[in-house]
């Protein structure tokens, strides 16, 4: 059974931007030539965060709208590597303790990356991961623990990327979202609901892990066989339930793309942006110029989230010779 999630309102994210004010960046977004169809196609540059990664707005909110005595004993977060840097760096800004519960199978750079940060890395073997972010918890972590998703406050701290989308381009009309556990989607399609209905938002998947679309297929919240591929900050094992009701309410449609496309559309990044996207960052654009000229009405201005930048070099060295990782 599910614990009850609501959606963030608008004044939630609202109120989340005067808290981020100082230390997550106000990210440009950029028109991209995407080879893709007659839209006009934009970039939200969340790679450019002081992390790499949009992680940074929701785990900064989380921390910041608990109490003091509180964080007393610490953070904790269980991520397999962009929510774990979000949550140590804002817990070193505040001078506090951070431990991160990692899979095993966390890519080097990431664990390189928290480690830089003053964080204490917990690894476990995959299932004991998964069931740390399902349980909201794990015994013997100290500290308050913040859930990479499936949290208010967190989907809040997203949700201020819809405010500077519709600030740099109300005339938006889709939104592409790469799809990991939900909390970037879902913060983002509850605000642009209040503010801008008419935006339709759609989740990105690769379909070597694509629990969403089965999802909605099926008409329930699923766990399916996932892959693993050079695409590791997405493709979870499944949509969890506390996120469900939200996902099937707010998002329009799952898109799936293939990994040969997410790196094709690395590549382009790297070569007509000039910024360095991770396989998930890429998510978006992929299924861009995959899907927007079947997908109906067809939009005319689309937005895709390029969610974050840690890459391991060889993965990116890889994919710009032209081949997967």
């Amino acid at each position: 059974m599910g614990r009850a999630l609501t959606a963030p309102t608008i004044e939630d994210a609202r109120a989340a931007r005067e808290r981020l004010s100082g230390a997550a960046l106000r990210t440009p977004l950029v028109r991209i030539d995407a080879d893709a169809s007659d839209a006009e196609i934009f970039l939200k540059l969340e790679n450019l965060q002081p992390i790499g990664s949009f992680k940074l707005r929701g785990a900064l909110n989380r921390i910041r709208s608990l109490p003091r005595e509180q964080l007393r004993d610490g953070v904790y977060t269980a991520s397999a590597g962009n929510m774990a840097q979000g949550v140590a760096w804002a817990a070193r800004a505040l001078g506090i303790a951070a431990s991160v519960v990692v899979p095993d199978t966390a890519p080097r750079a990431k664990l390189d990356a928290i480690a830089r940060l003053g964080a204490t890395i917990v690894a476990v073997p995959y299932d004991e991961w998964w069931k740390t972010m399902q349980h909201h918890g794990r015994p013997g972590v100290g500290g308050t623990f913040v859930h990479p998703f499936a949290d208010r406050d967190v989907m809040a701290g997203n949700g201020t990327i819809a405010l500077e989308i519709i600030e740099d381009l109300p005339e938006v009309d889709a939104i592409l979202i790469p799809w990991g556990g939900g909390g970037l989607t879902c913060g983002i399609a509850a605000v642009l609901r209040a503010l801008k209905p008419s935006v339709k938002v759609y989740a990105c998947e690769v379909d070597v892990a694509a629990p969403l679309s089965a999802s909605l297929a099926a008409g329930k919240p699923l766990t399916i066989e996932n892959q693993r591929s050079f695409v590791d900050g997405i493709g979870g094992r499944g949509v969890f339930p506390d996120i469900w009701p939200l996902a099937r309410d707010l998002v329009s449609g799952s898109l799936t793309v293939t990994t040969t496309q997410v790196a094709e559309a690395v590549s382009l990044i790297a070569r007509r942006a000039r910024v360095v996207a991770e396989g998930a960052g890429a998510a978006a654009l992929a299924a861009a110029r995959a899907h927007c000229p079947s997908i109906s009405p067809k939009p005319k201005r689309v937005v895709c989230i390029v969610s974050g930048g840690n890459i391991d070099a060889s993965a990116l060295a890889t994919i710009l010779s032209g081949s997967i990782p």
